[in-house]
């Protein structure tokens, strides 16, 4: 009777912090002095009459009344939610933008992740998402995790010719040590990222010791698709496919 009342009393206190605090996102978090299997099945059973909504596994959201029907939660609010809980980075012509390589923005956003997955209502239904990047993403800051997301591209997103875009990577890597990070997780990208690296790092004459170690990962009669970079001096060393302009 005891564990029940206090059972009771919980769900109470957790009920009144829920309706004192308004229209926002709640997670299993904001409980953390309660017990959690009281705060599960509290949220859980106000989800079923309607006060919370859930919209993703620990994450859900208290509405307030409008004129045009229940409130909406806000995207940026969601998006960080995402943030917080997975390691998402922009991707495709979102990457692109970010380093200044194209002034577009994406008719839908475009993410990657070292997830499985991401929750489609924290980060909209529309987005694309490239799950499944190497652990050692994790390693890399924003910028960072998009330069190898363009890399991954061949540099397709870039609205500069070929030979800027050459020149504007390597400017780039040559910035803050960007070169020396990429190389530190370059052994979790695939075979194509990896001789790209090479050949990028041979062109700027630096880190021999990790250019010995990217070549000795080769499949030696693997060729390439460079993309933007397949007129790098050292390309074919790399083993790069023929450029379509040679």
């Amino acid at each position: 009777m005891e564990e029940s009342t206090k059972t009771r009393k919980t769900a109470s206190s957790i009920r009144q912090q829920i309706e004192r605090g308004g229209e926002r996102l709640w997670r299993h978090d904001d409980f953390r002095d309660q017990p959690f299997p009281a705060v599960a099945q509290t949220l859980s059973r106000l989800t079923r009459s309607g006060t919370l909504q859930r919209l993703s596994k620990g994450i859900y959201y208290r509405s307030r009344s409008t004129a045009f029907g229940p409130s909406h939660p806000n995207p940026t609010a969601i998006q960080k939610l995402a943030e917080r809980n997975s390691t998402i980075y922009p991707s495709g012509v979102a990457a692109a933008n970010l380093l200044g390589f194209t002034t577009q923005t994406p008719k839908r956003s475009e993410v990657a992740t070292s997830s499985l997955s991401l929750p489609r209502k924290l980060i909209g239904a529309e987005t694309r998402v490239h799950a499944r990047r190497p652990e050692a993403w994790k390693n890399l800051s924003e910028r960072e995790a998009a330069l190898l997301d363009f890399l991954r591209n061949g540099g397709r997103t870039s609205e500069l010719s070929p030979e800027k875009t050459i020149q504007k990577t390597l400017a780039l890597l040559k910035t803050d040590r960007q070169l020396e990070r990429l190389l530190k997780v370059a052994d979790s990208e695939p075979p194509r990222v990896r001789a790209l690296l090479g050949a990028l790092a041979e062109e700027l004459g630096q880190h021999p010791g990790a250019q010995t170690r990217l070549r000795g990962s080769l499949n030696p009669l693997s060729r390439f698709d460079f993309g933007y970079f397949a007129s790098l001096k050292h390309a074919r060393k790399w083993q790069a496919k023929e450029s379509p302009q040679s």
